[in-house]
């Protein structure tokens, strides 16, 4: 089967209500912005909601250059560019932009079987050879909703979507939108409101389901050259077909109002002020003094973490979530001393997994005890995989067992003559990452192994002549963003492993290559059968907790800040947590 091999990038105000108006002063030299609603013939109080962020967007497009810019800007472009299916839970669901879900069961999903022409070393060629095979080509077919309309007013059409995929074809839209046009022969419309994306023969990826193109304003776009969309003015002021539009977007602030030509829910409000700052702390008082309505922190800092969720301020509600980001730390097995399954089971045993969800998380967040999240597809049954619980006595059984003993009494054993010394590169600037590498060290300590914290900037960590992909490192402490589906051939297959021969583009940075792990992560993400996936993906987690390339950690959490008042918000481990705002109420 063809894989898509895709590189992920790792990872991370004062507002007063009078009569109709809302403005920000005193702060941090904002400008006032005013909010002035248009007269009505019947006098009522316009609906404001006021949002705290801590990072502000540069851009609005539904498009995004990472994931991690897709978090950072995912809760406003929803409400611009709602998704047209919508992860929740880590389940697809429709949002009204799409009538349905395709799927085999409805017809909307096709699979054929065509002939294609391989090349000398298998891999399939449109020149014509004397090697043919019969391989699985699957197309989708996507319904656009008929009352779908721009905020100016035009219709939505199948057209604009495949205006999408023609200016991704010519600009760069970010590596998901890549990754799209990795997997599509073509991308086509069928009607004014059907549009069909066809894979390239023998790709089944499970991300099929999201081939689609999130449309884009032809009438607005066709003339601005592709190469300059993220430059462009529609960038920061797009015109969209969700529930809000922009009013204004100046720096510190933005502002939406209600699309008038949105059909959909409508949401309660009927104007939504954002305001950013990077100083969370700075947000959260702002709630407690009830100029904010609502802020949302990604990772706080534990101090912080730890003031919120000891407070007896009853001013403010807060909500906490594990959110798709997980930590882990990785063993370098082309390390010799790695290679040792008894060294990397010790390391596991020693490691004080949950006192680090405990101190650092409050305790919001899952220990993990594999690489598939709690409710995505394919999560294991964890009497069927293998754990490893804080132990340090097995820890120094294990490392007993391996040889390495502290042979002069003092205290830190010995490999090959000399103290053991194992190097971790995490990145900086990160106060979290850098207090779990602290506790890493302190705990390997306790069983006798010294590790060396190295922090480098994250350019250079995730670098393609870094230590990551160039497998210079032992230990390695980041983070992987997860998606809705769990994907995984990227981190977890041979081909995966990066090196001169895939040009350093592959993420199993540990290089474990295991054939029986390698066939069942093929097999998960190349079959259509969710049942099937699930299987594959069990035993290849069974292997995976077995030979321990990696140590799962936990998921970082996203802390909601709402004030008393505020109903209806959910927290969602994966989607933006505007996803459900037709339900949010205000009193």
């Amino acid at each position: 089967m063809k894989r898509l091999l895709i590189v992920i990038v790792a990872l991370w105000g004062l507002v007063t209500v009078a009569g109709c108006r809302v403005e920000l002063t005193n702060l941090e030299n904002t400008p006032v912005v005013m909010v002035t609603p248009t007269p009505t013939g019947t006098l009522s109080a316009e609906r404001i909601l006021r949002i705290g962020l801590v990072a502000e967007p540069p851009d609005l497009l539904p498009y995004h250059s990472t994931p991690t810019d897709e978090r950072l800007s995912g809760a406003i472009t929803e409400l611009i560019f709602p998704s047209p299916l919508l992860p929740v839970n880590f389940t697809l669901q429709t949002t009204g932009v799409l009538t349905d879900l395709p799927s085999l069961a409805n017809g909307d999903v096709v699979t054929t079987t065509v002939t294609v022409f391989r090349d000398a070393l298998g891999q399939i060629t449109d020149t014509p050879t004397e090697q043919t095979d019969e391989v699985t080509q699957v197309s989708v077919t996507f319904h656009w909703n008929a009352e779908l309309r721009w905020s100016d007013g035009t219709p939505v059409t199948a057209a604009d979507s495949v205006f999408a995929y023609e200016l991704a074809q010519s600009a760069d839209l970010g590596q998901a939108a890549a990754s799209r046009l990795a997997m599509i022969a073509r991308y086509e419309q069928v009607d004014e409101h059907t549009t069909r994306a066809v894979l390239n023969p023998d790709v089944t990826d499970p991300a099929y389901l999201t081939s689609f193109w999130i449309p884009l304003p032809r009438h607005l776009l066709s003339d601005v050259d592709p190469k300059q969309i993220w430059q462009s003015d529609f960038a920061r002021r797009p015109v969209g077909y969700g529930p809000y539009m922009i009013r204004s977007f100046d720096g510190g602030s933005l502002e939406l109002v209600r699309n008038p030509y949105y059909t959909g829910p409508k949401a309660p409000f009927d104007t939504i002020l954002f305001v950013f700052r990077n100083d969370p702390a700075q947000l959260i008082e702002l709630v407690n003094s009830g100029s904010l309505d609502l802020v949302f922190i990604e990772q706080p800092t534990p101090e912080l973490l730890t003031s919120l969720l000891q407070s007896d301020n009853r001013g403010f509600q807060v909500s906490t979530s594990p959110n798709p980001i997980w930590e882990h730390l990785d063993f370098n097995l082309d390390v010799p001393l790695l290679q040792d399954i008894r060294v990397r089971r010790a390391i596991a045993y020693a490691i004080n997994r949950p006192l680090l969800v405990e101190q650092l998380l409050g305790g919001k967040s899952n220990v993990l005890e594999s690489w598939i999240l709690p409710g995505q597809l394919g999560y294991p049954p964890l009497d069927q995989i293998t754990r490893y619980p804080y132990n340090p006595d097995e820890a120094r059984r294990l490392l007993d067992e391996a040889k390495l003993v502290d042979t002069d009494g003092d205290g830190w054993r010995e490999y090959e003559g000399l103290p053991l010394l194992l190097s971790l590169v995490t990145s900086a600037n990160s106060p979290l990452r850098q207090a779990v590498a602290e506790r890493i060290a302190n705990d390997l300590a306790q069983v006798g192994i010294q590790v060396e914290v190295t922090s480098l900037p994250v350019n250079e960590l995730y670098s393609v002549d870094g230590p990551l992909y160039r497998r210079t490192f032992q230990l390695a402490l980041f983070g992987w963003i997860a998606g809705p589906h769990p994907r995984g051939w990227e981190l977890w297959s041979c081909a995966g492993v990066p090196g001169e021969a895939n040009n350093w583009t592959g993420n199993n940075f540990a290089g474990w290559c295991f054939f029986e792990a390698n066939e069942a992560i093929n097999t998960a993400t190349t079959v259509l059968d969710p049942e099937v996936q699930k299987a594959a993906y069990l035993r290849q987690q069974q292997l995976f907790t077995q030979e321990l390339p990696v140590l799962p950690l936990f998921q970082r959490i996203d802390v909601l800040v709402a004030r008393d008042g505020l109903s209806g918000w959910r927290l969602d481990p994966i989607a933006p947590f505007t996803w459900n705002i037709s339900e949010w109420q205000l009193r």
